[in-house]
Formats: C-alpha cells, structure tokens, sequence
C-alpha cells in the first residue's frame, strides 16, 4: 500500500471519528451544562462559578515546508498548538487546534473561536451567579494562567512579583484548579503514542489528527471513566502539573475585569477563615449560614 493511499485513509478516518463523535462527546455547552461544570468545579477544586481551565498545548511537528518560522515556539521546536478547555473530570469541553507555534497562548486565545463567542456574548455563560454562602453576584469564568487576558468571563493570577497574602492565597486556589487542564494534557501525551515524537503530516491533518485524539480521550472518560492508569498518572502528576514556562500576556486589563478579580480574591481568603467554624456548625446539625457579604468588598 502506497503512502498516498496511507495518507488518504488516515485523513479520512481521523474527519470521520470527529464527524461521528464530536456530536456526542465533546457537544457545544447548554447554560445548564456550563452550570453543572461550575458546580463540580466547586465541589472537586473548590473554586467557585468556574466554567472551565484553560491553557495551551504545543504538539511538536515536523517543520511545514515553505513555513519559515511560523512553527518555530519559543521553547525551541516546531509546533502546532492545542488550546483547550476542560472540566473539573479532566474532560475537553472546547478545543482550537492549529494556532501557529510562535503564537503565545494569549494571542491564540484572542484569535480562537471561544474569545470571538465570549465577546460577542453567543457563548451560552449563564448570568451572573452568587458566589456560595454569600448574596454577592459575579460573572461565571474561566480560568488560566498568566498567559491570558484578564477579563470579565476569564481569570488569572495575580502578577507574581509583590504579592501578598491574599493575592498568593487567591493564585494558590486558581492553580489549584486550572491544573486539571494541564493534567488532561497529560494524559493525552501519555496514552497517544503518536504524540511521543513530532508529528509528520501536513499542518491540515496533524490538525485533524490533534482533534481526534482529544475527542477519543472524551470517549474513553465518557464510557469507561478514568482508567487506572490515568488515575495513577494524575496521583503522581498532581504536584508536577503547574507550568511555570509561561509568555506572559501584555494586556491592560479593564476596570470591570480587575474589580470581578478583587472580589473572588477577597471571597476565597474570607471564606477560609470561616471554614473551620462552618464545619463545627455543621458537625453540630446548624442550619446553613451566610457569609457578611460587606465583609467580602
């Protein structure tokens, strides 16, 4: 069997199993679908209203011919990248595959479907929600790391240079979450052994082949649940799956998306010290109490 037949069962195969399955296992979120997320977000990571973890994966190819340097990242191969979203199950919500490796992850963000839905409000985020124990009303967001605009429906660290307590407690709690992502990415590299070395495919199937193996992945959690083996990887991960080799994102940040902030820092570090007295009332059969919103602004 010749390359070029090769070549053209693969492309065909790899389109028809995203064509098949994507309906079914990676389908575009329902407002009660991004709810429910944010409600295991909650009782998984503890972080609340959250829709997803975002972050980039870059997937080493063999340089496109007459490409230049629009492969070429910043870590030193050529790449396509992975943007993705994921939920608190490890599971890809959202991907953009094909973004340019030279491209930070907030720049493929910006060019990606999922800004262009958020920005132009057609993504189904539902309104605003109250944080849990509190009457304080914020916007559903995701969350990723430095790499990323800060904005009304997207989250990130604060800057890592003079923080304090509480902006260190607030980034210990966000990367707490946003792992999931980083370890789904895990997983893939792990399990997809084509991924072990760079990719040799034109850049339009590498795409198709990138977006196969993520919608397998979804099929596999979907039918089987987390197989052990992943289960052990993500054990053993866990610590190992925070990534510091991060281009920054030079973005000025609205008022509206810097105060959002403010106000989920100050909850989770409120919210901590009462966290041992919530117990003991609970343990002792009390009804459920409310947090003094003023004690949250």
């Amino acid at each position: 069997m010749g390359a070029t037949t090769v070549s053209s069962i693969v492309r065909e195969t790899v389109k028809a199993m995203w064509d098949i399955l994507q309906p079914l296992h990676m389908k575009v979120p329902t407002e009660n679908d991004f709810k429910n997320t944010a409600k295991e977000f909650y009782e998984k990571w503890n972080f609340p209203n959250c829709l997803g973890a975002i972050d980039g994966k870059h997937i080493r190819v063999k340089c496109p011919p007459h490409s230049g340097t629009m492969y070429y990242n910043y870590k030193n191969f050529f790449s396509i990248v992975l943007q993705a979203v994921t939920d608190a199950n490890y599971r890809f919500i959202t991907i953009d595959v094909g973004g340019y490796g030279k491209q930070s992850d907030g720049g493929t963000f910006r060019s990606s479907s999922l800004f262009h839905l958020i920005e132009s409000k057609r993504l189904n985020i539902p309104e605003d929600g109250t944080l849990p124990l509190t009457m304080i009303t914020v916007p559903y967001v995701f969350i990723g790391d430095e790499a990323y605009p800060l904005l009304n429906n997207l989250m990130k660290p604060f800057n890592r240079r003079n923080l304090d307590a509480e902006k260190e407690y607030y980034n210990m709690r966000l990367s707490r979450a946003r792992r999931v992502v980083e370890c789904a990415f895990g997983i893939i590299s792990a399990k997809f052994r084509i991924l072990f070395k760079p990719i040799e495919a034109s850049p339009d199937l590498a795409d198709d082949i990138i977006k196969c193996i993520c919608i397998l992945h979804n099929t596999i959690i979907d039918i089987e649940g987390i197989p052990i083996q992943d289960e052990q990887f993500l054990s053993q991960s866990e610590s190992q799956c925070n990534n510091s080799d991060v281009v920054r994102a030079n973005n000025r940040p609205t008022a509206s998306a810097t105060f959002i902030r403010e106000t989920y820092k100050n909850y989770l570090w409120k919210t901590e010290s009462y966290r041992s007295v919530m117990y003991h009332l609970k343990v002792r059969g009390s009804k459920k109490i409310r947090i003094d919103d003023e004690n949250l602004r």
